[in-house]
């Protein structure tokens, strides 16, 4: 049997435990580079997923701490779109995807890791993405380091 090693995944998972606080206001308030940040708008920023579904998983959401979708200003859910579409863009240069799933999952019963503070997820996808590893060994893998994915995605976010 191969055995598959992502040593940089150890750390993640042991820093979730251990932090405190909302992780989007800490990606707000944190340094790019170290909160994997690829670009900030006016009342939004978007974030590289740190357990992506796949490479460039990107996630766009409010600087304001807001639990609820329908809670959000007009003006940040706007923008929180447009910075979506430019997320594609972004992707679309840098990472060549067939296509992309766009959503929220508001809710614990819908998939949210993240309750508290509403955010948008961009997901790359490719013919063929999904393969067995998931299923047989539960293990998903990356081609690219998160933090090489976030310097080629700011350098090509569109003006």
């Amino acid at each position: 049997m191969k055995q598959l090693w992502a040593p940089w995944r150890l750390e993640y998972i042991q820093s979730a435990d251990e932090q405190q606080g909302c992780v989007f206001c800490r990606a707000r308030d944190g340094e790019d580079e170290e909160s994997l940040v690829v670009h900030r708008g006016k009342r939004a920023f978007v974030v590289l997923n740190k357990y992506p579904y796949a490479s460039g998983h990107l996630m766009v959401a409010p600087n304001r701490h807001e639990g609820e979708f329908g809670d959000l200003e007009d003006e940040e859910a706007l923008e929180i779109h447009q910075l979506a579409a430019s997320g594609l863009a972004a992707l679309a240069e840098t990472m060549r995807p067939q296509g992309f799933n766009i959503g929220w999952n508001l809710g614990r019963i819908a998939g949210a890791g993240v309750v508290d503070h509403v955010h948008l997820h961009v997901v790359p996808r490719w013919a063929g993405d999904t393969n067995f590893m998931p299923v047989l060994a539960d293990v998903k893998v990356l081609p690219e380091a998160l933090e090489q994915s976030r310097r080629k995605l700011a350098a090509a976010w569109p003006a």
